[in-house]
């Protein structure tokens, strides 16, 4: 049998030197291996054969030369073999290690091969003196390393030439030597080959074979620990994806209290600067500068578990955060604390979703038992400024006669400072109020200091948001809040908003529903008075006075016939004048009567009327002053519009005392004309300014003084004005009352 001499190992430098044989020195076919540059005088012994040559492995044990035998495990449990990623063993370690396994068996050359699929990809060698890329990716099918790997033991080929399982190529041509032996995982399937090569037949001896397989472990215990190492990069990786995912923000620190991780949605949350652990910007539910010990995170350093715990906090900005705080401690191999792990959950929109709740519940417990929306209105505002926890809060309804916005309630926190400003008007457009008004949409407004001509900015006062309140026909007011903070547009805030503001139109929609039933009722009430009282007055006059002229001889009837006939014609006069104001008031209210509405100039009929009635009070103790503009065109009837100031002029003039002044007054303001008819009788009390407009109602002040009258002339007055789109309402002091009608300017 051919022998090895024994010689110096090639060094890593000689990797491309020629071979002794020109042959294996060339390119080498891809067949397992490499052509190596073999050195002479290798020392040889004979190694143990496998008893049965057709197993197609030669399995030895590195104890082979003690006469004892193994044989080795195959590809593992499940028989697959994973593709190893490329990153399982550098280079330049698998190299180091080829050049240890050349050494330790004595030979010029060793490689070590890594499965990938259904190849062998090279991943270092020592020695090899052919071209790096014919053996670079070699197939397992038709190879030694191949025979390694398919049959999970070690392959020792002495010769070649003379051994059957070789495949066609270099080694088998020339006669060359093989050892391989399996790189394992931790599983035991077979992850690669670690083999030496001889370019001329020998005999392996026990202590090459033993080498080899000593390389094969150590390179077993490399590639697991590269594995390992990997793996746990997967792992992190994995950690790291399913943390940054979560909902919650996650921290850490280590034993020394230093924030060692926290995810995107800490930073979120609370800031990079308080996610790593600096705090100075943060303030607890109470105002305070958070410290340490408010955070879980470093209670469960101190071996604290903490779940569930509330936290609120304040950050740039006025609004208060909420939060729910679980945190533990880490715990190490030693048992002793190595850091601590803190997990905070914003809850901030279930607790304002709560609130909203509770805010409309309080909104609509305001309303309930309110008899008005004015009295309804400061509880409604005061619930929605807590609610959000802002600081002012207004309501604005709309006064169609005159087209413009009244302020009907308004709210601050009790620590901010009085002295808001709020007009008693706005016009469409003016203000913040004005403009949600005009164009019948929310408005959010970020920094009013930032918004110049949108509202007037108040020390103090930034975001701000007002809504309109929608009734059956449109707009009819206004809800407005403020913030004393910088606040960006919320969706959630503006729902509520507008939900409240339907609970206020509906309350309004109700009340006026309400008050026009009891009108109703009051009117049929009235009615039946009137009918049961004013037409019998009248008629029983009539049928007096009658009777005296039909019983009367011929001297009492030329005596006092004059005076009993014109009594009879006064309550005759007085009885047609009841009769049609009420077939008047019953046509306007069931749609009957037709209200022409033409341009007209009303200071020419106050004028008209006023100089009629002064010609007709002459020499009585009552005069009339006036201050009319010389023309004020608007679309009326013009016919209807004169009965209603002579109603009211004529009111004046008897209500007014011996000496009294009846002042009549007409101006346009904003987008409607104010005509104002004032006596200088006493005041009329509250309570009875409503109901002098409801039909037959007589004032105090007009049952003292026996003023005679059918009690219809403002409820009449009333009537025709609505239909003109205007108001009317009755106003007054100590030195008299006022009946102010406002007429629109524009047709409608």
């Amino acid at each position: 049998m051919r022998r090895e001499d024994t010689g110096g190992v090639a060094g890593r430098p000689e990797r491309g030197r020629a071979a002794d044989d020109p042959a294996l020195a060339g390119v080498a076919e891809p067949y397992g291996g490499t052509a190596v540059d073999e050195h002479p005088g290798s020392a040889t012994a004979a190694g143990a054969r496998d008893p049965d040559p057709a197993a197609g492995a030669d399995v030895r044990d590195p104890g082979a030369a003690a006469g004892g035998e193994r044989v080795f495990g195959g590809a593992g449990a499940d028989g697959e073999r994973p593709a190893l990623h490329r990153g399982a063993l550098t280079s330049g370690t698998a190299d180091q290690l080829a050049a240890l396994t050349a050494r330790a068996a004595h030979v010029p050359s060793a490689c070590l091969q890594l499965v990938e699929g259904d190849r062998l990809r090279l991943y270092g060698s020592w020695g090899v003196a052919v071209d790096w890329t014919s053996i670079a990716d070699t197939p397992l099918d038709g190879s030694l390393g191949g025979l390694v790997v398919r049959g999970g033991g070690a392959v020792i080929v002495d010769d070649a030439e003379a051994d059957p399982r070789v495949p066609p190529g270099l080694i088998k041509a020339h006669g060359g030597s093989y050892l391989g032996y399996p790189i394992h995982d931790r599983n035991g399937s077979v992850l690669g080959v670690c083999c030496a090569y001889g370019h001329r037949p020998r005999d392996w001896a026990p202590e090459q074979i033993s080498a080899v397989a000593e390389a094969a472990e150590v390179a077993t215990l490399l590639v697991g620990e590269q594995l390992a190492r990997f793996d746990l990069e997967q792992e992190h990786r994995f950690l790291d994806a399913v943390l940054e995912s979560l909902h919650d923000g996650v921290t850490a620190c280590d034993a020394a209290g230093r924030v060692v991780f926290a995810n995107d949605r800490m930073r979120r949350l609370w800031g990079d600067e308080a996610a790593q652990g600096e705090l100075g910007g943060l303030t607890n539910g109470a105002g305070q500068p958070l410290t340490r010990d408010d955070l879980g995170l470093f209670r469960a350093l101190r071996g604290e578990r903490v779940r569930d715990e509330p936290l609120a906090l304040h950050g740039g900005t006025r609004r208060t955060h909420h939060y729910l705080m679980d945190a533990q401690p880490i715990f190490g191999p030693d048992g002793r604390v190595a850091g601590a792990v803190q997990a905070v959950q914003d809850v901030t929109r279930q607790r304002r979703a709560e609130r909203f709740r509770a805010c409309e519940l309080a909104v609509t417990t305001a309303l309930n038992g309110a008899p008005s929306i004015e009295a309804a209105g400061p509880r409604v505002l005061e619930s929605v400024v807590g609610t959000l926890d802002w600081v002012h809060a207004e309501l604005w309804l709309a006064d169609p006669a005159v087209g413009r916005i009244r302020s009907a309630a308004w709210w601050s926190a009790p620590e901010w400072p009085t002295g808001i400003p709020v007009p008693e008007h706005l016009a469409p457009g003016q203000g913040l109020a004005g403009r949600a008004w005009q164009v019948d949409r929310p408005f959010w407004i970020r920094d009013v200091a930032r918004s110049p001509g949108t509202i007037d900015a108040i020390d103090g006062l930034h975001a701000a948001l007002a809504v309109p309140v929608h009734g059956g026909t449109g707009a009819i007011g206004v809800l407005t809040v403020f913030a004393d903070s910088v606040e960006d547009p919320e969706d959630e805030l503006v729902a509520l908003m507008s939900g409240i503001a339907a609970h206020l139109g509906q309350f309004v929609e109700r009340s006026r529903v309400e008050d026009l039933q009891r009108q109703l009722d009051r009117s049929k009430n009235e009615y039946l008075a009137l009918i049961g009282h004013e037409l019998r007055t009248p008629l029983t006059s009539i049928s007096a006075y009658t009777e005296l002229l039909r019983e009367a001889d011929e001297e009492s009837l030329v005596r006092d016939g004059p005076r009993l006939i014109k009594v009879v014609e006064r309550n005759a006069h007085q009885l047609r004048e009841i009769i049609n104001e009420l077939l008047e008031l019953s046509a306007l209210d069931a749609g009957h009567a037709d209200v022409r509405c033409v341009p007209m100039d009303l200071a020419a009929v106050v004028r008209e009327v006023v100089e009629r009635t002064r010609a007709a009070i002459e020499g009585a103790p009552v005069v009339i002053d006036t201050d009319l503009p010389g023309e004020l065109i608007l679309p009326g009837d013009r016919d209807r519009l004169r009965h209603i100031v002579e109603n009211l002029l004529g009111s004046a003039v008897r209500y007014s005392p011996d000496g009294g002044h009846v002042t009549v007054t007409l101006r346009s303001e904003g987008r409607a004309a104010e005509l104002a008819v004032s006596d200088a009788a006493g005041d009329v009390s509250r309570d009875e300014r409503e109901q002098i407009f409801t039909g037959h109602y007589r004032t105090a002040r007009g049952h003292d003084r026996m003023v005679p009258g059918s009690g219809l002339g403002l409820t009449l007055s009333r009537a025709v004005v609505e239909k003109h789109h205007g108001s009317v309402e009755l106003t007054g002091g100590a030195d008299g009352a006022t009946v102010l009608v406002r007429l629109p300017l524009e047709a409608r």
